[in-house]
């Protein structure tokens, strides 16, 4: 693992950090390249390629038509013969149309193969709404992604996580699912969220795939998120330190592969668990967070869990229907004042 011990107080967009770790990752191996609509000139819709073909040209940065299926289907080949592909699902509610590139190849190639091909490739693709974008373009799908086997996902909540997760997934000989919050990029006509904009290093670094970050120390409850849900927990964490509670707040960074210990630490510790999660309520990462804690001889609950997901219905359109759907730090901080009544 590289990692930087260089300080840095220049801040990054998630967006910039994106596009800095692909640039510095195809200087230094020709293999590198990147597919997709409008990462060409344009930049990406969400600014992650940004500068890219300024410097490396049409040859390496190719803008493709809308034909999913294609060209994430050529990405596959190209990883399995020897490239390393980065190629946009532009938004992640299109699996639809190419799940059959995405997991019946790019996932299972090397099992297929008895470990003999390789599949190094980057499938980036936004998630999350807030902006009335409705059902089909503001979905998270974090959980059908990690449970399909092959593939590691990963989901940022920072610009620092975002270049060392980007860089370390461009090296993995595995695929790996580069999951990007709409929210946290930096587009302006997005919204942004601040927290999201931190120091980077310039130099090359990377964060490890399958590590969690304790983002805030606490002792009553853990709230345990990733990507935008972070920087709700972190909002809630604060309501609740005036309140006289100390909430830790555990960032997954991770999904496939799940660091399940860093969890289980931190719940032992508490006694308390939160989950907090964009993606639908019933079957997903919520769900798995407190099996992994449940599971667990060493976790002695002081309360049952919770979770804050987004509710099992098509986002609504309307702003005020999709706010009201969405997960929030007043939700958060709700669900822990009900957890301490019904102990």
């Amino acid at each position: 693992m590289t990692t930087t011990t260089k300080s840095s107080t220049r801040k990054l967009t998630i967006a910039r950090a994106m596009a800095e770790a692909t640039a510095q990752e195809m200087r230094v191996d020709p293999r590198v390249f990147v597919m997709g609509e409008d990462v060409g000139p344009l930049g990406g819709v969400f600014g992650n390629t940004r500068g890219l073909f300024d410097e490396f040209g049409a040859e390496r940065v190719r803008d493709t038509p809308i034909s999913e299926t294609a060209f994430i289907g050529a990405a596959v080949g190209a990883a399995s013969d020897g490239m390393r592909p980065i190629v946009e699902l532009m938004f992640v509610d299109f699996f639809g149309v190419c799940m059959d590139a995405i997991y019946n190849l790019m996932a299972k190639n090397t099992y297929f193969s008895g470990g003999k091909v390789k599949v190094p490739m980057v499938l980036m693709t936004s998630t999350g709404g807030g902006y009335s974008d409705a059902g089909q373009h503001s979905q998270c799908l974090y959980a059908t992604f990690a449970h399909l086997p092959g593939m590691k996902v990963v989901a940022p909540s920072n610009a620092y996580d975002a270049k060392g997760l980007m860089t370390a997934a461009i090296r993995d000989d595995n695929p790996v699912v580069f999951m990007y919050h709409k929210s946290l990029q930096g587009m302006g006509w997005l919204g942004t969220e601040k927290g999201a904009t931190v120091p980077v290093p310039e130099e090359s670094y990377t964060v490890p795939i399958g590590k969690a970050a304790v983002v805030r120390e606490g002792h009553d409850v853990t709230l345990v998120s990733l990507a935008a849900g972070v920087h709700h927990c972190l909002r809630a964490a604060k309501v609740l330190e005036e309140e006289g509670f100390s909430a830790e707040v555990v960032d997954l960074r991770s999904l496939v592969p799940l660091d399940r210990e860093t969890v289980r630490t931190s719940v032992a510790k508490t006694g308390r668990l939160i989950v907090v999660d964009e993606d639908y309520h019933s079957y997903g990462v919520s769900g798995e967070i407190i099996a992994t804690v449940a599971e667990h001889v060493a976790c002695r609950l002081k309360a049952a869990p919770k979770r804050v997901a987004y509710p099992d219905i098509p986002i609504p359109f309307a702003p005020t229907m999709e706010q009201w759907a969405l997960p929030n730090a007043d939700k958060i901080v709700a669900a822990f004042h009900q957890m301490m009544r019904d102990q």
